[in-house]
């Protein structure tokens, strides 16, 4: 299982941190979803004995700014996000192929760049559909269920179980976060299942959304690959370039 987490200067705590406390809460590997993060890969995953993914999370005004960033980020990184929060750039996100995730689709952004809870961003069937159609994972973020309290917390959980109905329905692909932001934001994958078990979205459920990073990753890195021509073609052992 791993989790994707923000590393400074987006976060609080390095993606070193991060990484060596993800091993120590038994997570096969992180993504950092930081783009001005840009740690030294290699040398991370033999300090923290984990794997590092690099990954991109892309926090636009709208899907034009968002378009233009997909495009140069998707080259470079080997897992590309795209903040939602907002009901045209949640549209925008699943229906484009070159996106792997629409991250946080119901928190809006602030002007300075981080999260407010309680965006008008929604996710229906239109949107879980074409995430399905397009491979693109909505996440299911868990953030707001472990840090806040009051109103906003109990309509963010209403909102994760529709939109846990909606996944199961459409069988549309999904990813599953604390949305660290410290070393001491991340949690256990147990205790991540035993609080999906708790508050409707199921033990099982929740792992399967932490481990779908992994697929992520290592599905990516094909594409990224040599050998990679398109989904499902790769260049034979044998065969040359022209």
């Amino acid at each position: 299982m791993y989790e994707a987490v923000h590393a400074h200067p987006d976060g609080e705590s390095t993606a070193s941190r991060l990484a060596l406390t993800a091993e120590r809460h038994g997570y096969a590997g992180v993504i950092v979803r930081t783009d001005d993060a840009d740690p030294d890969y290699e040398t991370l995953r033999e300090t923290a004995n984990v794997d590092v993914a690099d990954g991109v999370e892309i926090v636009a005004q709208d899907s034009q700014h968002a378009s233009g960033a997909v495009g140069n980020a998707r080259p470079k990184h080997e897992v590309v996000i795209v903040a939602g929060g907002t009901d045209g750039l949640n549209r925008f996100a699943v229906e484009q192929a070159r996106v792997d995730v629409l991250a946080r689709p119901f928190e809006g952004t602030r002007d300075d760049g981080t999260d407010g809870i309680g965006g008008d961003g929604d996710v229906n069937h239109v949107l879980a559909k074409a995430a399905r159609d397009n491979d693109v994972r909505i996440e299911v973020n868990l953030a707001p269920v472990l840090r806040d309290r009051g109103g906003g917390r109990v309509r963010h959980l209403d909102k994760l179980r529709r939109l846990k109905r909606l996944l199961d329905h459409y069988d549309a692909p999904y990813v599953v976060s604390a949305n660290a932001e410290s070393h001491l934001q991340v949690r256990a994958p147990r205790e991540l299942a035993a609080l999906g078990e708790e508050i409707g979205l199921g033990a099982e459920w929740t792992r399967d959304g932490l481990t779908e990073w992994a697929r992520l990753v290592e599905r990516n890195r094909t594409r990224l690959s040599e050998s990679f021509i398109t989904p499902g073609v790769e260049r034979g052992r044998y065969e040359e370039d022209d």
